[in-house]
């Protein structure tokens, strides 16, 4: 009987932390590679069963806010200003669980694109991994409280 407790339990705990894992969605908090310094808060959203993500704030900007543009985008971003922009488009869910997309992660500080694959370390850590060809580079964001 005992046994059967505590199966139950450990069930029940297992199945509880499945059940209310935290979804990728609201607003992360991006990080300077090098200094570590605070850049930027992302949005994460759902829409038309696909993921997106736009700035919605700048942090530690060494340029006045009002030149904070995407002056090396090709296409309709160019020039508009970084806030509100759209950097992560139309990301799918694959069967790992990874959302993932082609030409899907704009970096506005130079304007190109990358395939991109983003996924939830934890509850409150995201992986951002973007990829030119066989070259990757990740980042580590952090969810805002």
């Amino acid at each position: 009987m005992k046994t059967i407790k505590y199966l139950l339990i450990f069930c029940l705990t297992v199945l509880s932390h499945f059940g209310f894992s935290q979804s990728i969605e609201g607003v992360w908090e991006t990080y300077n590679d090098d200094t570590k310094e605070l850049k930027s808060e992302v949005e994460i959203y759902m829409k038309d069963g696909k993921l997106y993500g736009k700035i919605v704030k700048l942090h530690n900007l060494k340029i006045p806010y009002e030149d904070a543009k995407c002056y090396y985008c090709t296409d309709y971003r160019k020039d508009q200003h970084v806030i509100g922009m759209e950097i992560i488009t139309a990301l799918e869910k694959n069967k790992r669980g990874d959302w993932k997309g082609d030409d899907a992660l704009l970096d506005p500080n130079n304007g190109k694109l990358y395939d991109a694959t983003l996924w939830l370390i934890e509850d409150n850590k995201l992986a951002v991994r973007g990829y030119v060809g066989w070259f990757f580079r990740t980042q580590y964001w952090i969810r805002k409280n």
